[in-house]
């Protein structure tokens, strides 16, 4: 066995939880819809305006590409964890 093959594997474990990190990032969450700035293609962020039933939260996502810009979709999903103020 090579001495340098176990630093390798370090490494490449290193670099993709580094890349990896943004996508574990904490979601956004917002007061008002009013609040939220241009969604990007992919990008979700949450709204807790109280619009969706007990349990749940308004997620807006950035669905498709169009001449106009992207395109937001808005429904409601189950709230994760506790609500914090």
């Amino acid at each position: 066995m090579h001495p340098l093959r176990p630093t390798a594997w370090l490494f490449a474990a290193l670099a993709s939880l580094a890349l990896a990190a943004p996508a574990m990032a904490q979601m956004q969450i917002f007061p008002r819809e009013q609040d939220v700035p241009d969604v990007r293609l992919g990008q979700r962020v949450q709204v807790d305006d109280g619009s969706c039933p007990a349990g749940q939260i308004k997620e807006i996502s950035g669905t498709t590409l169009t001449t106009a810009g992207v395109t937001r979709v808005k429904k409601c999903v189950p709230r994760l964890g506790t609500k914090k103020r």
